[in-house]
């Protein structure tokens, strides 16, 4: 019995397999037709479908909406009871329905209509009722089912979110669109700390350590312990960086010379501090500390005056890594 359900399941997988490879071939001219329509909706895309297809279309609105196609799904059996009217002029329908003959489905067509909104089908049957009705047809048929009594939608349902995706990430590259634009559609979670900026985390105005590089060193200190980012900057006259005292430089200086409460932040400084821009991703601010072994980056601006400070632990408290 156990390798007869191993059996199965490897069954399963390579018919599904086979039924997402089956769909390379179709990829022509309707599929840049569906996503330039996609592209170019000046409203939401309307994810419908009942069932299985239904599930599948509220994920495919989900990643639309993921990728910056505003995106959402409406049920075919509430949409014939008032529910359609969340389907406005400049909106386009996304149909997924493998038969294209199911009733709940086929009962939106006469709204859309009306309204003179474009259709866009995902179908496993080209020449169904809603596939004639269709702007653009992309036929996700499979070859069979990967279930043994061949009813259960699955190969079906595969084919048809993989046709969905490959419509979101042609959409993605079509809008160019950025690692960081990603972040602002998923500011929550694992996904979200991922992109957070430094300008999120970093510590801005009075609570960033700084000095001017005449000032003197037990002045200094008493500004580095006040802030406790174990880090100061140290200003010109312009208030531009010219440098960067750290807890370790003041070691290093008083090992060199224990007189040096005598001298000014620029005797002791390390110039040409490291820094980052406010709009770096946290994850890159990381990186630069794990390369140059520093727990303290400095943020500046156009003018190279500091506009933020963040530390190693600010980054770990993000929970980024």
């Amino acid at each position: 019995m156990r390798d007869d359900l191993l059996k199965l399941a490897a069954r399963v997988l390579r018919v599904e397999a086979e039924g997402i490879l089956g769909l390379v071939p179709r990829l022509d001219e309707r599929f840049l037709h569906a996503v330039n329509l996609l592209k170019d909706c000046r409203g939401r895309v309307v994810v419908t479908g009942i069932g299985k297809s239904g599930i599948v279309g509220r994920k495919v609105a989900a990643t639309l909406a993921s990728v910056g196609t505003p995106a959402l799904f409406l049920h075919p059996a509430e949409g014939v009871h008032g529910d359609i009217g969340m389907v406005t002029r400049g909106d386009v329908v996304l149909a997924i329905s493998n038969s294209g003959e199911t009733d709940e489905v086929l009962g939106l067509l006469p709204a859309i209509k009306r309204l003179g909104v474009p259709l866009l089908v995902l179908t496993g049957s080209p020449e169904s009722t809603i596939a004639k009705n269709a702007d653009v047809v992309l036929d996700v048929s499979v070859a069979e089912e990967a279930c043994p009594i061949t009813l259960v939608p699955t190969s079906s349902t595969t084919a048809a979110l993989a046709m969905g995706d490959a419509l979101a990430v042609a959409l993605l590259e079509l809008r160019g669109i950025t690692p960081e634009d990603f972040a602002v559609f998923h500011p929550g979670g694992n996904l979200g700390r991922r992109f957070l900026r430094v300008e999120n985390l970093m510590h801005v105005g009075g609570a960033i350590p700084i000095v001017r590089e005449e000032t003197g060193l037990s002045e200094v200190i008493l500004e580095m312990t006040g802030k406790r980012l174990g880090a100061t900057a140290v200003v010109d006259s312009a208030a531009a960086l010219v440098g960067v005292i750290t807890d370790g430089d003041l070691r290093r200086a008083f090992q060199r010379d224990p007189q040096i409460f005598a001298k000014a932040a620029r005797d002791v400084m390390s110039r040409n501090p490291k820094t980052i821009r406010p709009d770096e991703l946290a994850q890159k601010a990381l990186e630069v500390m794990e390369v140059h072994a520093i727990t303290q980056l400095l943020i500046v601006d156009g003018q190279r005056r500091p506009a933020g400070i963040i530390h190693l632990h600010d980054i770990l408290r993000s929970k980024v890594v």
